[in-house]
């Protein structure tokens, strides 16, 4: 009876020992790929934070001025906010206002 007891509860230690051994090092192979998605996010954040910052100074109406200035062109004139276009249905819309318009004021003048 003693042996059987003694057999069963270092067989459950074992098993124990060997479970918890196996768990450890699963949750360290999962801490280190966490630890390498971390740092893959922290770069992808730094190259995010530098290209925001590189399009805001690109972009900023100083440096375009300059670049103009520098490419020759001093007559240079801003885009009017009504032939800015955010959906290309708008500019189809006004592409086909403007083609009817041409093809109407040409029929005129070929019948004069």
């Amino acid at each position: 009876m003693f042996k059987t007891k003694f057999i069963i509860s270092t067989i459950i230690i074992i098993s124990f020992l060997v479970i918890t051994s196996v768990i450890k090092n699963k949750t360290r192979i999962i801490e280190k790929q966490i630890s390498n998605l971390n740092i893959k996010i922290l770069s992808k954040k730094k190259n995010i934070n530098e290209a925001q910052l590189d399009f805001h100074y690109l972009t900023s109406p100083a440096e375009i001025e300059k670049k103009l200035n520098l490419v020759g062109l001093n007559d240079y004139q801003p885009i009017e906010y009504s032939k800015i276009f955010f959906d290309i249905l708008d500019f189809n819309k006004i592409q086909s206002k403007f083609s009817k318009l041409r093809n109407y004021n040409e029929t005129k003048i070929k019948k004069k």
